[in-house]
């Protein structure tokens, strides 16, 4: 299933968003780290997004920003321009009693109550997940046991021309974690199917999961969530835990003594910290249980000149 969809902006319209100058990328991370963005925009809606990716050169490098977790920002920052959905991207519509329209930079946590409150259920795990739509649509996120991808029936895509396109599930790979379909495109909404079931009591159910994450997590510090994907059949925490690493520290990051998947900032961390203890981690695990973690967590951007390689920590 493929469509275009009509857009009036031309590379003349005047732009309506925010630009910004080697902005600090530390200030849109969950990790509250990384080097500056060479240009940092903030389109106002979806028209003006489109209009700016008209009038961008076409070799312009591109990375798309939601809330920032589930990210790790390099010291040095990052080449070209980075597009913050968050705060952008923010309609949705149902539009019947089971389906709804959510564009990229809707909360995840916001599309779960919104749900709840018209009596729908299967999308209270969004709850869980500390980041937007769009983010969740790329890497097929999941919590208590629910997955992104498991609701989707069809997303809309943009590409640095400026085309939107309508796209069926079909014409999409998803794994655990993992999205793969056509290239050069991003997206910029999705259309949901949950189930309605008034009577569910779905409002409910979310606050216990927010809850059980509350004791289980520690989500009032600096992190992005789970740092590794958990293998097949087994726990990333529960083998980081085992191999004796809880509360390891590389200069100012550690791990969680709450829940060892979740690498913390302890205030004076950088980047080069974090992940040089990502890769300390993934190598002791290996050494002790015999299993290559494989980090979950997206790691982007150029180095400090004054940082050595991970695992130097």
């Amino acid at each position: 299933m493929r469509s275009a969809i009509p857009h009036s902006p031309r590379p003349t319209m005047q732009l309506r968003g925010n630009l910004h100058l080697h902005e600090p990328m530390a200030k849109h991370t969950s990790w509250r780290v990384g080097g500056p963005a060479e240009r940092f925009y903030i389109p106002v809606d979806l028209k003006d997004l489109v209009c700016y990716l008209q009038q961008l050169p076409p070799e312009e490098p591109l990375f798309w920003l939601g809330l920032g977790s589930n990210l790790l920002v390099r010291d040095g920052g990052i080449k070209g321009t980075v597009i913050q959905t968050f705060g952008a991207l923010t309609r949705h519509e149902f539009l019947d009693q089971q389906r709804l329209r959510v564009e990229a930079g809707v909360a995840c946590a916001k599309v779960a109550r919104l749900s709840a409150k018209r009596g729908l259920t299967g999308g209270e795990f969004l709850a869980g997940i500390p980041g937007t739509i769009g983010g969740a649509l790329a890497m097929n996120a999941g919590a208590f046991a629910g997955e992104t991808w498991t609701h989707v029936e069809r997303v809309e895509t943009l590409d640095r021309q400026g085309t939107l396109r309508v796209r069926g599930r079909d014409e999409y790979q998803i794994g655990y974690r993992s999205v793969s379909g056509p290239q050069g495109e991003w997206f910029v909404a999705v259309y949901l199917k949950l189930e309605y079931s008034p009577g569910a009591k779905a409002g409910q159910r979310i606050r216990k999961l927010l809850a059980e994450r509350l004791a289980k997590q520690p989500i009032q510090q600096a992190s992005c969530g789970s740092v590794f994907r958990n293998p097949v059949g087994d726990s990333a925490a529960r083998l980081i835990e085992e191999t004796g690493l809880k509360g390891v520290r590389v200069g100012g990051a550690f791990v969680s003594e709450k829940h060892a998947n979740f690498f913390i900032n302890g205030g004076d961390a950088s980047a080069a910290d974090i992940e040089a203890l990502i890769d300390r981690v993934a190598r002791a695990v290996e050494a002790k249980q015999g299993v290559r973690l494989i980090p979950e967590v997206r790691i982007v951007g150029d180095r400090s000149p004054h940082a050595g390689p991970p695992g130097n920590g």
